[in-house]
């Protein structure tokens, strides 16, 4: 029995070695169902000299705050860790970080000189005890330190998802203050997480749909500076402006950029009709696109660029249609009960977010470009302009509570890990950008 014994604990112990070292890479699938959120942790990142003792701690609390966020991951304390990180070419103790369930470990280090930074990391997948990648580094400056971060937690999120990530994004937004009847409504940016909130305009017009060109350096949004609305085109970097899009006669408003930046898509209202037009921005030529009694807006282009998607009350309700970009028939999507309004391309190209109104309650959702699959991943009593995030995975939108003042909420397309987007104050009408260069 003793030899036995020993045989089997012999071959227990290879069995376990074996398959710790054939494990499988360390990815978390994500899919529709009920998702387990991936234990992580981020010690501090290791100062190489003393200039970057200032930034160390902040590095990694960005990180681990840019993944607990998507409801993917989930962060095991500080103060239950047992190993210790000192240097960022240390071993790793992978046994002290699997006593507490940790799946997926994140090094890193910072390096100040002057007003630049370099940050590096390192990936390991704890369960089968394996570096993921290469390591990893990042430059700049010191004022962009949450950049950084956000590029760490891009690469981390890619590596283990096997998607892009979004956190190196900024979001403009309408910032609102004052009272209800007379509220103030300024063009702001800031980071996709709510921090490095900037403010564009002084507030003495109306202003309200912003959206952002496929390469973040412009927005264009809808001004009421004039009396009647107007298309006002910015560049962010400068914050120069000036109003594109006349029409004699009309009201311009909902304009959005195509897949290249070249022209816009928007709504002019005259004479009683309300349509879309393109506008080529290097030439200033127009393009009607539609011709009805009707209402056409809220237009939004494919990422090829070959169809537009748009909402439209030539059925009697408002609903969603998509046509060709250059014009022509238009074919209804939405068939469910209710209103549907706000229509926006996914970045990947498969799926169209909206707006739906139904039953006295607002919903933010989703639908195959053919307007099958429909999914409502929220339910409020007003939820509104859903905007994709870089990578098709997230939606931002605009949130108002009865008798309460409106603010910017995320949801994940599978419709979990609903969450307020935190803005200095009342915040409406997101439009997410891409990720920056």
């Amino acid at each position: 029995m003793t030899r036995l014994f020993v045989y089997l604990t012999a071959l227990l112990a290879l069995i376990g070695a074996l398959s710790t070292a054939q494990a499988q890479p360390l990815r978390l699938q994500i899919t529709e169902g009920v998702i387990e959120p991936m234990p992580f942790a981020v010690p501090g990142f290791v100062p190489e000299n003393s200039a970057g003792n200032e930034y160390a701690q902040p590095l990694a609390r960005v990180v681990a705050s840019n993944l607990t966020n998507t409801g993917l991951f989930r962060e095991v304390p500080r103060d239950a860790h047992i190993a210790r990180v000192s240097s960022f070419d240390a071993s790793v103790s992978y046994s002290d970080w699997r006593a507490i369930n940790v799946q997926a470990l994140i090094t890193g280090a910072v390096e100040v000189s002057g007003n630049r930074m370099t940050v590096k990391f390192r990936l390991f997948d704890v369960t089968s005890g394996q570096q993921m990648g290469e390591g990893m580094q990042f430059s700049g400056s010191t004022a962009n330190w949450r950049r950084m971060a956000h590029k760490v937690s891009d690469a981390v999120y890619s590596r283990i998802t096997g998607e892009d990530g979004y956190f190196d994004s900024r979001v403009v937004f309408v910032a609102e203050s004052g009272p209800r009847a007379d509220r103030t409504k300024r063009l702001a940016i800031m980071d996709q997480d709510g921090e490095n909130v900037q403010v564009l305009t002084d507030g003495r017009a109306l202003v309200i749909a912003p959206r952002v060109s496929p390469d973040g350096t412009r927005a264009v949004y809808t001004t009421y500076e004039t009396g009647a609305p107007r298309i006002a085109l910015m560049d962010l970097a400068s914050g120069q402006r000036q109003l594109v899009g006349d029409i004699p006669g009309a009201m311009t408003f909902s304009p959005r950029f195509s897949p290249d930046g070249r022209s816009l898509v928007f709504s002019a209202a005259r004479g009683g009709n309300t349509d879309l037009y393109r506008l080529d921005l290097g030439s200033g030529q127009m393009t009607q696109l539609t011709a009805s009694s009707s209402i056409a807006t809220s237009p939004s282009f494919s990422p090829d660029g070959r169809q537009i998607t748009f909402e439209s009350d030539r059925s009697g309700t408002s609903q969603i249609y998509v046509m060709p970009a250059t014009g022509g028939e238009a074919q209804r999507i939405s068939f469910g009960q209710g209103r549907y309004s706000t229509p926006v391309w996914s970045p990947r190209g498969d799926l169209i977010a909206f707006t739906k109104s139904h039953a006295g309650r607002f919903h933010i959702g989703v639908m195959r470009t053919d307007g099958s699959e429909e999914r409502l991943l929220t339910a409020s009593f007003l939820d509104e302009g859903p905007t994709w995030a870089p990578n098709g995975r997230v939606v931002k939108f605009t949130r108002e509570a009865r008798g309460g003042d409106p603010a910017i909420y995320s949801v994940d397309i599978t419709g979990r890990n609903l969450r307020r987007v935190p803005t200095p104050g009342p915040a409406s009408d997101p439009a997410w950008g891409p990720l920056l260069p």
